[in-house]
């Protein structure tokens, strides 16, 4: 048997219908943009596997700093200790965040990351006293499968078995274009009632709803508003953090800043499953206390993994560099010049470009489910064609590794074009 027979025989695979899904692809090695599966088919990672590697497959730079990191200190429990790795990760990553956030949280993936920035949003009026039970949050969003996580997500079909066991979370539009004054209204409203800890949101881009995008003034607009009634405001940068829009954070947009942040994917490469959620010192403030019982009780057997740190520390590096900046810029030029294209073409609905991010509506009859027919005809043909895409509905979108070649990024162009003429 090959690998992906093998793979059946054992493995259950996220968000996959296992009856009526194909034998999944069996990958054996990866470098740069570029993957390769057991039988010698090369595919170009379009997506930077779910948005986690920007600095490329097998990076040497954080590799080196891996192995290097193992031959001194693999693991150590951070419940009592600490290590130079976690301090150095802290040092860096607070001198590229917005100024208001001061303290750092460990935990292993964005959903764990945006647990624990609910779960203190919660806990700091339940220290004080105060009963505040219930988040905000956008409509269609999508911050993960823990159970914080899902009950801020609003894409049902991902929470619908789990409705009745979640925290409870009410929806406002988001504030795309025409909408902007809805959002601002249903925000206003609801901060009138003063049950709400927290706002939790995707900044500028609505990822797993379609690369949605709005604007960073509407944003600054409903931050303001929640600052003014004292409800903490949670960025999840889990996939727009370092450099997807340009910038190193989507909130370096902002003229606000948020009061918690949820960083993953990209933190260590695409390496070693890490996550941060960062707070201000008023955040923190909170749980100081005399009292044994007001301090945050979360943790992870690997918080602050010391192989982890160090990858974290290669990735910001990297990102930090001339050249990955450069890189940024210049899939950014291309998005633009092919979404310029792209609008002249009748099956095109819709674009959006915000940094190495390009996403189109296609124009399509009958139902745009989210893994619906005609939307796993697209990706098969993707697959088909060497390009891993994975389409949301009727939604393709483009956020490849920051190091793909020009040649590359123009193979992915094609392909689009080819599928909008036969699919």
């Amino acid at each position: 048997m090959n690998l992906s027979e093998r793979d059946i025989q054992h493995n259950w695979h996220p968000y996959t219908q296992h009856k009526t899904a194909a034998p999944h692809i069996a990958i054996t090695k990866g470098e740069g943009a570029l993957l390769w599966d057991e039988n010698g088919k090369e595919y170009i990672d379009a997506i930077a596997s779910w948005w986690v590697n920007p600095y490329g497959h097998s990076n040497k730079v954080i590799a080196d700093a891996i192995y290097k990191q193992l031959t001194t200190l693999e693991h150590v429990l951070f419940g009592g200790f600490t290590h130079e790795p976690a301090v150095l990760v802290a040092e860096r990553l607070i001198k590229l965040l917005p100024s208001n956030q001061k303290k750092l949280f460990y935990s292993d993936n964005g959903s764990t990351a945006v647990e624990i920035a609910v779960k203190v949003a919660l806990q700091y009026f339940y220290n004080k006293g105060e009963k505040r039970t219930k988040i905000i949050a956008f409509e269609n969003a999508f911050h993960g499968d823990t159970f914080a996580a899902m009950a801020a997500s609003g894409i049902s079909f991902f929470t619908e078995a789990f409705k009745g066991s979640l925290l409870e979370v009410v929806r406002i539009p988001v504030p795309t274009k025409g909408n902007e004054e809805a959002s601002f209204k249903a925000l206003e409203n609801l901060l009138k009632t003063n049950e709400f800890a927290g706002f939790i949101f995707e900044p500028l881009v609505q990822g797993a709803a379609g690369m949605v995008m709005y604007e960073a003034s509407e944003l600054d607009k409903l931050l303001l508003l929640c600052k003014q009634h004292n409800v903490f405001t949670i960025a999840d940068e889990v996939m727009t953090g370092f450099g997807k829009t340009g910038k190193n954070f989507a909130c370096d947009y902002l003229t606000q800043q948020p009061d918690m942040m949820c960083l993953s994917k990209a933190l260590t490469g695409g390496t070693i499953p890490m996550a941060i959620t960062t707070f201000t010192q008023e955040l923190f403030d909170g749980f100081y206390d005399d009292d044994v019982n007001k301090a945050l009780f979360h943790g992870h057997t690997f918080t602050a993994n010391p192989t982890g740190c160090a990858a974290a520390l290669a990735s910001m590096q990297l990102l930090e560099s001339d050249a990955m900046q450069s890189n940024i810029r210049r899939i950014h030029q291309n998005h633009l010049r092919f979404e310029a294209k792209l609008k002249e073409h009748p099956r095109v609905v819709t674009t959006r470009v915000l940094g190495v991010i390009l996403a189109l509506e296609i124009k399509q009859e009958g139902n745009h489910d989210y893994y619906g027919n005609f939307r796993n005809k697209l990706y098969n043909f993707f697959i088909g064609k060497g390009i891993i895409l994975r389409p949301v509905g009727n939604i393709v979108y483009v956020l490849p590794p920051y190091v793909i070649s020009d040649a590359q990024l123009e193979k992915i162009y094609q392909t689009i074009e080819e599928a909008l003429q036969e699919c």
